[in-house]
């Protein structure tokens, strides 16, 4: 499998909410940095030697903490994760048949989950494998999931067909789909790169969206194929009291 995949880390953001003079991918979580969970998690798994890491703000500091194991593509500005991952076009058009999306402020993400996402990509021949979480509800420390993460819809067929992001949400119904999406994908790289450059910014963020290379391929009639994760692998940090939750769920 080595050689086929790569793997590409988010990790330019500030986190302002934070309320950290560090990026928020070096904010300790269990004595290491946020991001290094993200790192041992992907070596582990043995899929890629050398990660990409996109970095941004403050990013002589993280290129630092981390050292010189990975890739290190700078984003200038931050304007949204499609945007982010067409940065590393550049580096890896030639070099990559697949990449692998993950982000450095979701430490919980194991080995064993990007192993099974990278060999459901390779062996369905998928334009676009991605991770899901199935909820039962959005109580307690699944509340994180409520306004943070994207909903997957799906079609009268049960096949996926969009996401989407919870600030464009239009109605209940919409907010009450307990299908999310922790935004770990796999995408064939010549379709990624050609299809990365139709998105556009007509969303509540003004952002390039990642998620909505779904919606295209679907459009497209292009194979998605999906594994089923565990919830606590997909919780990312945007706040203190997001960490305090992640701290004692790892504990």
């Amino acid at each position: 499998m080595k050689g086929k995949i790569q793997v590409v880390i988010l990790a330019a953001g500030h986190g302002k909410r934070m309320q950290s003079e560090l990026p928020k991918v070096l904010i300790p979580l269990h004595g290491k940095p946020l991001v290094a969970h993200v790192l041992d998690a992907v070596r582990e798994s043995g899929i890629c030697n050398r990660p990409v890491v996109i970095v941004g703000q403050q990013r002589e500091l993280v290129m630092q903490t981390l050292g010189s194991d990975y890739e290190y593509i700078v984003q200038e500005e931050q304007l949204g994760t499609g945007h982010a991952v067409r940065s590393t076009k550049k580096i890896l058009e030639e070099k990559a048949d697949h990449v692998m999306v993950l982000y450095g402020d979701h430490p919980f993400i194991s080995p064993e989950t990007i192993k099974k996402l990278a060999e459901k990509h390779l062996q369905s021949d998928a334009k676009i494998t991605m991770a899901i979480v199935k909820l039962i509800d959005f109580l307690e420390w699944k509340s994180i999931f409520y306004t943070n993460f994207g909903r997957v819809v799906r079609n009268s067929n049960g096949e996926i067909s969009k996401i989407i992001e919870f600030k464009d949400t239009s109605n209940d119904d919409e907010r009450k789909i307990k299908e999310v999406n922790p935004s770990y994908f796999c995408f064939e790289s010549k379709w990624l790169w050609k299809n990365l450059e139709k998105l556009k910014t007509d969303n509540v963020q003004k952002e390039y969206y990642l998620t909505d290379l779904v919606k295209i391929a679907m459009q497209d009639k292009e194979k998605i194929e999906s594994v089923d994760i565990d919830p606590q692998e997909a919780l990312g940090v945007n706040s203190r009291a997001e960490l305090e939750i992640l701290e004692k769920l790892g504990a």
